[in-house]
């Protein structure tokens, strides 16, 4: 296949293309910079700009763009952009595959398009699939626009496929730089109550179910998270045992919105219980099923 990716910069990116390319696939990456490789392609999402030609005779779009979320405080100014980016983003490629699908309909396409399980927002205890709604708080507000703008490519005919991607797991993440580091020190522990669920994902499933979907007869929403979701509280005491030291020092709920904000509260305090249930059920089979192999792997040095 020959596959233009968006994004690619990014930690899910930097292991997406090797494998793609180990796959076999042509890959063609899309940079806003000036390009340094014959296989690097200049746009513009922020203006919605893209060479027409561009996508012409690709069989799949991975789109993986947008600002990442990062703890900082929520302003006015940050919240806009974490929009603008993935909205701009999705709109271009989605509305730039919808025309070169619309000129060639005999050649079978598909958008898999990053999203967030942040679009369930805070759910509790419950058990979240791909049929529940959105929530009502901010992220889950964003993952719904940048979901929908994805319905130009697929009014289109392409099969477009929605990545409600959890925590990724690795050691390069920044979540597990800065737990890791903290744990390593004995500092560790519990955040909050540690009743809120964490879904996770080790980046090599994250990889290997995108690879999947792009063949998988499988489309809209997809849960791209690990089968058995964690209590916080589960996730901070198996990663004090990944790392050999206690999870004694638990971190309270006013501090975490003191020091994080609203970011503290939808993406720390909160949380959801989602399963990936339209990805078991395409047939993928998980690298790392379980909390303890996907620490274990995003621990090793």
């Amino acid at each position: 296949m020959k596959i233009a990716v968006s994004g690619a910069s990014g930690l899910i990116g930097g292991a997406l293309l090797p494998a793609l390319r180990a796959d076999g696939h042509d890959v063609l990456v899309m940079v806003r910079r000036t390009p340094r490789t014959a296989d690097e392609h200049r746009w513009d999402p922020q203006h919605r700009r893209i060479d027409p030609g561009l996508l012409t005779d690709v069989d799949a779009v991975i789109n993986l763009g947008g600002t990442p979320i990062r703890p900082r405080p929520f302003t006015a100014g940050y919240k806009a952009q974490l929009l603008s980016s993935r909205v701009d983003a999705t709109t271009t490629l989605s509305e730039a595959l919808a025309a070169v699908a619309a000129a060639d309909r005999s050649r079978p396409r598909v958008l898999l398009s990053a999203s967030a399980v942040g679009y369930y927002g805070d759910t509790g205890s419950r058990t979240v699939t791909e049929e529940d709604p959105a929530g009502s708080d901010f992220l889950a507000q964003v993952c719904a626009q940048w979901e929908a703008a994805t319905a130009p490519a697929e009014e289109a005919g392409v099969r477009v496929v929605r990545m409600r991607t959890g925590l990724v797991l690795d050691r390069k993440a920044m979540l597990m730089q800065v737990l890791g580091t903290v744990f390593r020190l004995g500092l560790g522990g519990r955040i909050g109550s540690g009743r809120q669920y964490w879904p996770w994902i080790s980046l090599a499933d994250e990889v290997g179910a995108m690879r999947h979907l792009l063949t998988a007869d499988v489309s809209g929403a997809v849960n791209l998270t690990g089968p058995e979701p964690a209590t916080n509280a589960e996730f901070t005491q198996e990663l004090a045992r990944q790392v050999h030291r206690p999870a004694a020092l638990p971190v309270p709920a006013f501090a975490v919105r003191l020091g994080l904000g609203e970011f503290g509260r939808s993406s720390v305090l909160a949380g959801q219980r989602a399963v990936p249930t339209r990805l078991e059920e395409s047939g993928y089979r998980f690298t790392h099923p379980d909390l303890a192999s996907a620490l274990a792997a995003a621990t090793t040095r």
